[in-house]
């Protein structure tokens, strides 16, 4: 079965690296162009309809190596719908209601087709069953993780190189958990994924589009469900949220955000993670590096949960396997803290006056008591050097 998740792979990468410019070419011939917006980072008028070239990758693939059953036949069924939908968004921008519907049309595909959490094992708290609510909780899951890609396509090669780095660590832990349908499934989403970016890395020739987003985002939920949350080891839970933590943080800091000055979550803006490192004056290829290491550092750490043995199988501590679990985690939080702190949204008085002063010394203070008021009040930084 590695076999066949490398194989996939292959021709997932070369597929979607072939097709990706054929997309982009019919994108400016039917008028799929993304404009320069102003809380875009984009400075050229960009194709859109990348998702065709990564849905094609995953069909292709999925057709080959994939079982021939009702669940995974319903994944990629679901996938063709949900990247119908975007590319429609994408040629004529649609309502968010109706993205919305599609989202949930694509959702409700998977789990009526068998991809569906009836119960999860939590630490220290054994199975939590969920009855006949584990459909309606899969299908917002799945609907929440589409919008959590989606929120993260906003800069040239982010949402398809954090998609890639995810599904090869999803790729790891459910081959570990001995869910190898689900671990072809993401080896294809992660090659389909790389095979896109050859093309989408800054300068990107071609964007992703709401129907690439919504695609990966779905695959992913649906390798997640497959290859984690059905199984009953203790961290099928914990695994995702770590992998994800990334992209989780910057759909859950942009959703506050916008609830705190009453406005749409559903309306873009420009308080994501990547704009925010723009802001401050990183590069688009410095801002992607940051967030890949970033979400591969996670990722890692949710690989040594998996396979460090700190533990026996009957919870017994083996104290230098722990030290290096506790090492890891400690690293993991400090270089999650720095990014933090480098993002600006830990916005402590003292370090923004601090700042401004260094920035321009001979500001008088009323002046840096004012910026300083400003800035904390609106989460809106200068950039400082």
């Amino acid at each position: 079965m590695e076999d066949r998740a490398l194989l996939a792979f292959g021709l997932a990468f070369t597929a979607a690296a072939v097709l990706t410019p054929l997309t982009g070419r019919l994108a400016r011939r039917i008028g799929a162009v993304d404009a320069v917006k102003e809380r875009g980072l984009a400075r050229e008028a960009t194709p859109l309809l990348g998702g065709l070239a990564i849905l094609a990758a995953v069909l292709l693939a999925g057709v080959l190596f994939l079982p021939e059953t009702q669940r995974w036949r319903g994944i990629l069924a679901a996938a063709v719908l949900i990247t119908t939908v975007g590319a429609i968004d994408d040629w004529r921008e649609l309502s968010p209601s109706v993205k919305l519907a599609g989202q949930f049309a694509a959702g409700l595909i998977c789990v009526l087709s068998g991809v569906e959490v009836d119960n999860v094992t939590l630490p220290f708290l054994g199975a939590l069953s969920f009855d006949t609510l584990g459909g309606p909780i899969t299908l917002i899951g799945l609907v929440f993780l589409m919008n959590v890609v989606n929120f993260s396509d906003g800069v040239d090669g982010l949402a398809a190189g954090v998609c890639a780095i995810s599904a090869a660590a999803f790729c790891v832990i459910a081959f570990d958990l001995d869910r190898a349908p689900a671990a072809i499934l993401a080896a294809t989403v992660a090659g389909a994924a790389l095979g896109f970016l050859l093309h989408n890395f800054h300068p990107a020739s071609v964007f992703m589009g709401d129907s690439g987003a919504n695609l990966l985002g779905l695959l992913l939920g649906a390798v997640i469900v497959e290859g984690s949350l059905k199984t009953n080891a203790l961290v099928a839970l914990v695994l995702p949220l770590c992998v994800l933590a990334v992209p989780f943080l910057d759909t859950g800091f942009v959703i506050a955000k916008r609830i705190k000055y009453r406005r749409p979550v559903y309306r873009a803006d420009s308080n994501h993670f990547h704009h925010r490192l723009h802001r401050i004056g990183f590069s688009q290829r410095r801002t992607v590096a940051y967030l890949y290491v970033w979400t591969a550092l996670m990722a890692g750490l949710a690989l040594a949960v998996r396979f460090v043995p700190y533990s026996d199988d009957r919870g017994n501590l083996d104290a230098a396997w722990t030290a290096v679990m506790v090492a890891l985690f400690l690293a993991a939080v400090a270089a999650s803290a720095y990014l933090v702190y480098v993002l600006e949204i830990l916005k402590l008085k003292r370090l923004r006056a601090w700042q401004i002063r260094r920035a321009e010394p001979g500001t008088e203070e009323h002046v840096i008591d004012a910026a300083v008021a400003e800035d904390l009040e609106t989460g809106e930084f200068s950039t400082v050097r």
